[in-house]
C-alpha cells in the first residue's frame, strides 16, 4: 500500500529529525517546521508522534484532473496571484513589481537543491503535496472551494514553495517515497514538512 510505505520512509527521516533535534529549543532554533505550527513556532508535537496519528487509508487516482484544482488565483484582490505572491514572500533578494504583479529581478534560494536563482523565471512554486497526491489522500471527496483553497494556501508557509524548475519538474507528484530533494541536506526537513 503506498500510504504505509510513504509514511515508512517519513518515519525514517523523522527519527534524523527526533536524534538530531530532540529537544524543543533544539528543533525551534534549527527553524526545522513540521506538524506542530508553523516556523518559529514552539514544537508541541514530536514528527513521529504526528506520523503515528495520521490516518491510513486506500489512496484513488480515479478522476483525477489538476484543472479540478483552480490555482493561481488573486484571493486578496491586489492584483497578485498566489504564485506573485510565493514569489514576494520568499525572495532571498526582493524582486521588482510594477503596477499589475509583474515581477523581475530578485533571487530566491532554492532549498530542494540548494541552490541560489536569479529572476522569477527559473523558479516554481511547488505544493509541498503535490495536487494529484492529495487527490489520491482524499481530496477527491473535497468540494471546489477546498481544493482551490488547497491550492492557493498562503496561510500554511509549508504549504508553498518557491524552488528551481528542474528539482520541480523532477518531483512531478511524486511522494517521498520515490523523490526526496537532490540535496540530502534538506531531507529532514522536507520530510518534516510533508508530513505537516
Amino acid at each position: 500500500m503506498r500510504v504505509r510505505s510513504t509514511l515508512t520512509t517519513i518515519t525514517t527521516a523523522a527519527a534524523l529529525v527526533t536524534g538530531l533535534l530532540a529537544p524543543a529549543a533544539a528543533a525551534q532554533a534549527a527553524g526545522v517546521p513540521g506538524p506542530w505550527g508553523e516556523r518559529g513556532d514552539t514544537l508541541t508535537m514530536p514528527l513521529q508522534k504526528a506520523l503515528a496519528e495520521m490516518p491510513v487509508a486506500d489512496e484513488s487516482r480515479t478522476g483525477y484532473e489538476r484543472k479540478k484544482f483552480r490555482h493561481w488565483i488573486d484571493a486578496d484582490n491586489n492584483g497578485c496571484n498566489t504564485r506573485a505572491e510565493i514569489l514576494l514572500q520568499e525572495a532571498f533578494l526582493a524582486p521588482q513589481k510594477d503596477t499589475k504583479c509583474k515581477i523581475s529581478g530578485g533571487q530566491w534560494y532554492s532549498s530542494y537543491d540548494n541552490t541560489y536563482i536569479n529572476g522569477p523565471s527559473t523558479i516554481d512554486i511547488d505544493h509541498m503535496v503535490p495536487l494529484a497526491e492529495a487527490w489520491d489522500s482524499g481530496a477527491s471527496a473535497w468540494t471546489a472551494e477546498e481544493r482551490q483553497a488547497y491550492a492557493n494556501d498562503l496561510d500554511d508557509p509549508r504549504a508553498l514553495i518557491a524552488v528551481s524548475a528542474k528539482t520541480n519538474r523532477s518531483k512531478a507528484d511524486q511522494d517521498p517515497t520515490t523523490w526526496m530533494p537532490p540535496f540530502e541536506g534538506n531531507h529532514c526537513q522536507y520530510a518534516a514538512e510533508w508530513t505537516g
